[in-house]
């Protein structure tokens, strides 16, 4: 008993290490607070206190984005109630907004060991593949924004262990049902890409349709995960347009486009497919976008773990793909790409984070071979029949076509390569990581302090040609525990009155004297 103890004391210590370890300098890196991440927060916020968002009724499916714009969005529920959460118990900041979003790619991180684990059957697998996890670029830096994006790998990755649970299973029980049709909701209502993901995956659940009652299984977990989208239906009836808007705004599909276009349009997706499995970005490159890619740091995902992933991928096309499991992977893998290529974005890490999640998962068979003892030799003296009784099969000869010490040789310099590119990574990622100063609205909480030093009161807030920053005044206001009663939002294309003090996101203003500028932000005063 006490051993168990100092075992489950140990990893504890262990977990709680590397996650201090994972979110070390966290505080300056991203450095601000980009405004997406000020109304996720101060929704949060809010929801802890009051129980409704900045706009509608309490407890809503939907959260209204920047309820002063007429180009507001609504934005999933599921990461501003987790937060809040968080909030009720902690002070609001940005330290703990942060330590929150990582808090949940790490454990995806952990999981996928937990998952690679069981797949193997092996606990070395498991944890080489959540440390391999933890040093992937592609997961560090999507794990450090503070909207629903750094939620998207945690529920693709407890759907795999509970659909990985069930899939050998001849009869599948209502917990197990319960489990996937949880999985692929809590998908859905974590984050814009994962409705198409989990309608995807819940599609690639026929691979394990292979007798009639796993069948009923699938369709039973069908009608589950149905029941838990009757309150979206029932909102999107209440708000027409509303879960599709985000979608037509980045995409290249029309919606109505007569069949002429549709060929068009599907040729662009063959484009956009086979452009987010460009090796450039995957591995040299990474996202464009500054705030999912601190650039020049290099790729999303390290050139061993490709490799692996790589190796795994012709393994199971070689030698696995009869198993139901192998076939799901495969195709969940294809699948992961589809919420980036419906898109106008090239190679955009946030909407493929179910690809990257699958690449990882693919290391596992890769690992394995690597791992794999070898074959007893046989016996000179062994008749044919017995020769023929112990011939290994098919999977085994391609297993152990290499001798042990050389594959453990492979093996040992794909994981040194892993751990001096990831070094690498991270010294870049840390050297220009905090210089992002544009991409996180560092200026504006210049310009803010700047106006609340003043006397004056209230201060106006103008959004403009930088987005509705209104919402990074009421966040640092929230932190600091000021009353938003010193502040009056402009509605769009109205003008402050003479002599007051305003806060604006516009880089230039008419008939005014200025204050301070910082970045493309400034605080002037209207004449």
């Amino acid at each position: 008993m006490a051993q168990k103890s100092l075992r489950i004391l140990l990893c504890i210590a262990t977990v709680v290490l590397l996650f201090s370890l994972y979110t070390w300098g966290i505080s300056e890196n991203p450095p601000g607070f980009f405004l997406d991440e000020s109304a996720t927060a101060y929704n949060a916020y809010l929801v802890s206190r009051t129980g409704a968002g900045e706009v509608g009724p309490r407890f809503p499916i939907l959260f209204q984005e920047y309820g002063v714009n007429k180009s507001s969005y609504y934005i999933n529920p599921l990461t501003i109630y987790l937060l809040a959460i968080v909030f009720r118990f902690l002070p609001p900041s940005i330290l703990v907004a942060r330590m929150f979003a990582a808090f949940w790619m790490f454990s995806a991180s952990l999981l996928l060991g937990v998952l690679a684990k069981r797949i193997s059957g092996q606990l070395r697998i498991g944890i080489i593949v959540a440390a391999t996890a933890l040093l992937t670029p592609w997961l560090v830096e999507v794990g450090r924004l503070v909207w629903d994006a750094h939620f998207s790998a945690f529920p693709v990755v407890v759907f795999l262990l509970a659909a990985y649970r069930i899939q050998s299973k001849e009869a599948w029980r209502w917990q197990d049902i319960a489990m996937v049709a949880g999985s692929l909701a809590v998908l859905t209502y974590g984050y814009f890409g994962g409705r198409v993901l989990a309608s995807l995956y819940a599609l690639g659940l026929l691979f394990f349709a292979t007798t009639k009652h796993r069948l009923v299984g699938v369709i039973k977990t069908w009608l589950a995960y149905g029941v838990t989208l009757v309150p979206l239906i029932l909102f999107d009836r209440a708000h027409s347009g509303v879960l599709t808007k985000r979608l037509w705004d980045v995409t290249y599909i029309k919606p109505g486009a007569p069949w002429k276009e549709i060929a068009s349009e599907f040729a662009e997706f063959v484009r956009c497919y086979l452009q987010d499995q460009s090796l450039t970005p995957l591995l040299m490159m990474g996202d464009p976008h500054e705030h999912h890619h601190v650039q020049g740091s290099g790729g999303a995902i390290l050139f061993a773990t490709f490799i692996l992933a790589m190796a795994g991928l012709l393994l199971v096309i070689v030698r696995r793909w009869r198993e139901p499991w192998w076939r799901f992977v495969l195709y969940g893998l294809a699948a992961s790409i589809v919420p980036g290529a419906i898109t106008d974005w090239p190679f955009h890490q946030l909407r493929l984070m179910g690809y990257a999640v699958f690449l990882l998962v693919l290391t596992v068979p890769a690992l394995e071979w690597l791992l794999a003892p070898d074959e007893p030799k046989q016996s000179v003296c062994s008749t044919s029949e017995e020769a023929h009784d112990r011939e290994p099969d098919r999977a085994a000869v391609v297993s152990h076509g290499l001798s042990r010490p050389v594959r453990l040789g492979i093996l040992g310099i794909l994981l040194a390569a892993t751990v001096a590119q990831a070094i690498d990574f991270q010294i870049a990622f840390r050297r220009e990581g905090p210089k992002r100063d544009f991409a996180f609205d560092v200026g504006y909480k210049a310009v803010y302090d700047t106006a609340v030093a003043r006397p004056e009161r209230p201060i106006y807030l103008e959004n403009g040609q930088w987005g509705p920053a209104y919402m990074d005044a009421y966040w640092y206001a929230t932190v600091e525990g000021r009353p938003l009663s010193e502040f009056v939002g402009l509605p769009e294309g109205a003008k402050p009155p003479s002599g007051a003090i305003v806060l604006s996101s516009n880089s230039n203003c008419q008939n005014c004297e200025n204050i301070q500028k910082s970045g493309v932000y400034q605080l002037y005063r209207a004449k």
